[in-house]
């Protein structure tokens, strides 16, 4: 892994305040964590979060331009309401700030994901019932 990606990968744990991150893609893996003077903010324990596709972790080519939306809590993503009804958003849509991306289950609640801006979606990095971290990002939208 060079250099420049591992410095992409410290400005998202910057920008997303970030205490740990673990990227593994293809043969390559690494797990940076930031320490503090003052205790980092305690969050609740979560599952492994072990995708559909069996991917453990955030992709490093997940890691490009672009503003992103992310996951607000820990929990598990639904792209739509129910199995049976069409995703909130798909690649190409155009989304208004307010606009439901999503729901995150936590606690057995269901929690809308909102767009904090309006813009093109350019990516969906999480798959439907994936479980996502707090700062995880899940939606990124066209620079």
């Amino acid at each position: 892994m060079d250099i420049e990606k591992i410095r992409t990968l410290i400005a998202l744990m910057e920008e997303h305040e970030l205490v740990n991150l673990e990227v593994s893609c293809a043969d390559e893996s690494i797990s940076l964590t930031r320490h503090y003077d003052a205790p980092a903010p305690t969050m609740m324990a979560a599952p492994s979060p072990v995708s559909s596709s069996g991917s453990a972790h955030i992709k490093a080519d997940n890691v490009k331009a672009g503003s992103v939306e992310t996951a607000p809590m820990v929990g598990v993503f639904y792209s739509a309401p129910s199995p049976n009804d069409p995703p909130f958003a798909k690649v190409g849509q155009k989304v208004q700030a307010g606009d439901t991306l999503g729901i995150i289950e936590a606690m057995k609640i269901m929690n809308p994901l909102e767009a904090t801006q309006s813009g093109v979606i350019d990516e969906i990095l999480v798959e439907n019932a994936d479980v996502v971290q707090f700062g995880q990002p899940i939606i990124r939208y066209k620079a």
